[in-house]
């Protein structure tokens, strides 16, 4: 069973519309056009609902040429500046640029499924610095990234997709811990310090190693 068949995110980017051109006249799905006509006719355009489009299209029933946020504008975008396009405005504030990306290099051919799976990672690589700063920038003080800021972090914030936003949020409550478990290191009372090697007092460099000591345990725990 695919492994997206009860995902939330994978029905979510499957509803993302496609301009659909029928290849052929099909008979019975003339109320996809949304009129009386029993049938459909060859060269009929239809925005179709993706998991729909993915059917017939594989069926050769229809064709559909690259959805506006993958195109060739976008591509070159992204090539310039990555982390400056806004993904969220390409498929929507909760939409999964991604996600969907993937699922429709599914129905390509080798080539063009080629680039475009590229063009997914290229721009994650681009994009990861950014995400990575502003889940660290923000970890120390919140367990979620703001829904509101300025500056250049939160522009990049603004423009997060779907798979950014949940990366982002994962990373914070990461680092957020383990600021937490350095910041309770820090603060201990010099005494449990000590206490990790009774001798620390009179040899030198093992107050050091005690603190090396008591990560290390934390690390184990």
């Amino acid at each position: 069973m695919d492994d997206d068949y009860f995902s939330l995110q994978a029905i979510l980017a499957d509803n993302h519309k496609l301009s659909c051109t029928f290849a052929l006249d099909v008979e019975g799905l003339g109320y996809l056009e949304g009129g009386s006509e029993p049938n459909i006719q060859q060269h009929a355009k239809v925005e179709l609902p993706f998991w729909l489009a993915q059917t017939l299209s594989l069926n050769e029933f229809t064709t559909f040429p690259l959805p506006p946020p993958y195109s060739n504008r976008v591509r070159s975008a992204l090539n310039a500046s990555a982390q400056s396009v806004k993904l969220s405005n390409l498929v929507g504030g909760n939409g999964w640029w991604y996600r969907w990306g993937r699922r429709i290099a599914d129905v390509l051919d080798d080539e063009p499924q080629a680039e475009l799976l590229n063009m997914l990672l290229r721009a994650f690589i681009g994009r990861l610095p950014a995400l990575q700063d502003l889940s660290a920038h923000h970890a120390s003080s919140d367990h979620s990234i703001p829904e509101s800021g300025a500056g250049t972090g939160e522009a990049f914030r603004d423009g997060m997709e779907g798979d950014e936003r949940e990366l982002g949020e994962d990373a914070v409550v990461m680092t957020h811990r383990e600021w937490s478990s350095v910041a309770r290191l820090t603060h201990a009372p010099q005494s449990s310090l000590l206490a990790k090697n009774p001798d620390a007092s009179s040899k030198p460099g093992t107050m050091r190693m005690a603190v090396a000591g008591q990560a290390g345990d934390s690390d184990g725990d």
